[in-house]
């Protein structure tokens, strides 16, 4: 199953636009559950899916657990939570002078990750096609790693070195 989530407060057309034409060519080979903001009245309407608007936190986590992957926009609440359940996913960032989002947060978000494992990145609507092709075709029954529980070492030794040093100064 794919879980598509672009969250509750925002519209995100370019997103739905360009993942319902990729899904008009793939829509009898995969269960898609999309949640997104409700539409305004200008607002794209999907060809091959329906949206929910708002979903419960519980049936949230199910949809998200229930998924083979996840496509999102960059947010970091999505992303993380993908790394949380160690689930591949799919990321378009909202882009700030096209009035998607304040600025361009997202694609800096999207600039910094990429070396994570099972982290796919289409850079606008014009690479989703490709990269949803390719994320399908990475997954495994082996999952990307999950988020682990506790920091790296490395991260706790450097921010315990840097507080003690701060003391000292």
């Amino acid at each position: 199953m794919i879980f598509l989530t672009i969250g509750t407060h925002e519209p995100f057309d370019r997103l739905l636009h360009a993942f319902d034409d990729w899904l008009g060519q793939h829509a009898d080979q995969h269960e898609v559950v999309v949640q997104a903001a409700s539409p305004v009245i200008d607002a794209y309407r999907p060809r091959y899916f329906d949206t929910i608007a708002h979903l419960s936190p519980e049936d949230y986590e199910a949809h998200i657990r229930a998924a083979d992957l996840i496509v999102s926009h960059a947010g970091m609440g999505s992303i993380l939570t993908a790394f949380t359940y160690g689930k591949p996913i799919v990321i378009m960032p909202r882009r700030g002078h096209l009035r998607e989002t304040r600025n361009d947060h997202q694609y800096t978000t999207f600039r910094s990750l990429k070396a994570w494992p099972g982290l796919f990145f289409a850079e606008d609507e014009t690479a989703l096609p490709a990269v949803m092709d390719r994320a399908l075709a990475a997954i495994t029954d082996a999952a990307p790693p999950c988020l682990p529980d506790v920091a790296d070492p490395g991260f706790t030794t450097a921010l315990r070195e840097f507080i003690f040093s701060s003391r000292q100064g």
